[in-house]
């Protein structure tokens, strides 16, 4: 049997990644079956979960991989810039429409509310650094805890990440982003 190159399973694994965040992105988790998986990714069953072991693990790691890229941001620029990232390209970021249905799994799949929380950890510790060092240096308000601001703004980005999804014209909302980031400034 031949041996396969590490760019070749690389190649392939990007493949999948960018097949199911597709797939997502239109049909949602729940309706993003194996079926609908194997259509949009061009690959059979067996060759996408020789990668990846099941549904869950696969959207997993498409959490994963913006967590990270989100996190980098976040820390270099904040969790603002995150979102008007989101405005400029939006169809980077469509499968997170998922995210009302990913709400009802994490209220009653522990499981999966164990594994999202894992791969969202790190967008909440850049945030939170990434507050520290602005409250340091005396740039945001300092009547409000650095907690209270962060879960302010995870709220703005889930009700962003929502407006987004139902077709949301992007310009008014960088207006409201401009109102948040306003309201978080050291007056």
């Amino acid at each position: 049997m031949p041996r396969v190159s590490e760019d070749h399973l690389a190649a392939r694994r990007r493949q999948i990644l960018d097949g199911a965040r597709r797939c997502f992105a239109e049909y949602g988790y729940d309706r993003a079956t194996v079926r609908r998986l194997e259509q949009a990714i061009g690959l059979s069953r067996g060759a996408i979960f020789h990668h990846f072991r099941d549904k869950d693990t696969l959207f997993f790691e498409l959490a994963r991989e913006d967590a990270q890229r989100m996190a980098d941001v976040a820390s270099r620029e904040g969790l603002i810039q995150v979102m008007r990232d989101m405005l400029a390209a939006p169809e980077e970021f469509d499968w997170l429409a998922t995210r009302l249905e990913i709400a009802r799994k994490l209220r009653n799949d522990p499981a999966f509310s164990r594994g999202w929380a894992e791969r969202s950890a790190g967008l909440a510790a850049a945030t939170t650094e990434r507050l520290r060092r602005q409250k340091r240096a005396g740039r945001l308000r300092d009547d409000i805890s650095s907690e209270v601001l962060q879960c302010y703004l995870e709220l703005v980005l889930d009700g962003l990440v929502a407006r987004l999804a139902s077709g949301e014209d992007p310009q008014r909302l960088a207006t409201v982003l401009d109102l948040v980031e306003n309201s978080l400034r050291r007056v």
